[in-house]
């Protein structure tokens, strides 16, 4: 079987028959075996341990907090429990919970269980949708949630828009030519740190076309033998990465120093030996970028 990358929850049942049963998410609300994941400016709830863990807080543990609260949504079902989210984000300081910490989830995205990990990302892209559409892009006004969560209406009758929550799709692609790989690196990027090459979707584009053109766009390389790897949730805020690869038919790249600080090919010598540290470093263990990489360092 094929690894997940991170941020996948294979054991989801997403219930979306159940978004619109109030009576069913009411008893599930009220359940003592549901368990609810609190989101507050972007920082997920975790677990004071010597491991990190989500903090899954039953209704008890979160009925104080639900008071005031932003936005409910059901995550889904996880061996018949249901899972929900909520938004703490109208409050000026995270609360302080008992054996608990909000915390960016990058900051342990690559230790963490994988499933939790997966849970706590679609927590938070699901709270972060929510707080960009309060109000509707058609008119202007106000929006309401409704379908648990998983739907925005707009409240002027003579508008009644309708929003679901939207990802934005981006490529995301390890570029090879006789034996090496090509990795660039971003200004704004911690000190020493090269990635594979990657960009957004654009309007009418097929993803194929993305990758051709985005390749060209940053380095000048004509590319072949286009082929799908594998996909990652990336709520950093909103988007699903798209794993390719692709092969250069010549290594000569020519980089457009408004996108990028350089670009250059590395051989499996050079990336088996990275000091991992301000001079030279991969990308997040948690990410795709890493996992195209490491996919290559593995292959005979």
């Amino acid at each position: 079987m094929q690894e997940t990358n991170f941020y996948v929850i294979a054991a989801l049942d997403r219930a979306s028959q159940h978004r619109r049963d109030a009576a069913w998410l009411a008893s599930r609300l009220a359940d003592p075996r549901s368990r609810l994941l609190p989101v507050w400016r972007g920082q997920n709830l975790l677990r004071e341990a010597s491991e990190p863990a989500a903090a899954l807080l039953s209704p008890d543990e979160a009925q104080s907090l639900l008071v005031g609260a932003g936005d409910i949504a059901l995550l889904g079902l996880i061996e018949d429990i249901a899972h929900f989210t909520f938004d703490l984000s109208h409050l000026a300081e995270p609360p302080p919970l008992p054996g608990a910490r909000f915390a960016d989830l990058r900051s342990v995205g690559p230790i963490i269980e994988r499933s939790q990990g997966g849970l706590l990302a679609y927590a938070r892209g699901l709270i972060y949708w929510h707080q960009r559409h309060r109000f509707c892009g058609v008119c202007g006004s106000p929006t309401e949630s409704l379908e648990a969560g998983h739907l925005r209406r707009c409240a002027n009758p003579a508008c009644g828009a309708e929003h679901h929550p939207r990802t934005d799709p981006a490529v995301i692609m390890r570029i090879e030519h006789e034996g090496r790989i090509l990795l660039a690196r971003q200004k704004p990027w911690p000190p020493g740190m090269h990635s594979v090459l990657a960009g957004f979707v654009e309007p009418g584009e097929s993803l194929e076309d993305t990758v051709r053109r985005e390749v060209g766009e940053e380095v000048g390389l004509a590319i072949a033998d286009i082929a799908y790897h594998s996909s990652q949730p990336w709520p950093f805020p909103a988007s699903i990465m798209l794993g390719f690869t692709a092969r250069a038919l010549h290594d000569r790249p020519s980089v457009d120093v408004t996108e990028l600080e350089s670009a250059r090919w590395f051989t499996r010598a050079e990336l088996l030996a990275s000091p991992e540290d301000e001079t030279f470093r991969l990308s997040r263990r948690d990410s795709i970028a890493r996992r195209l990489v490491e996919d290559w360092l593995k292959r005979d």
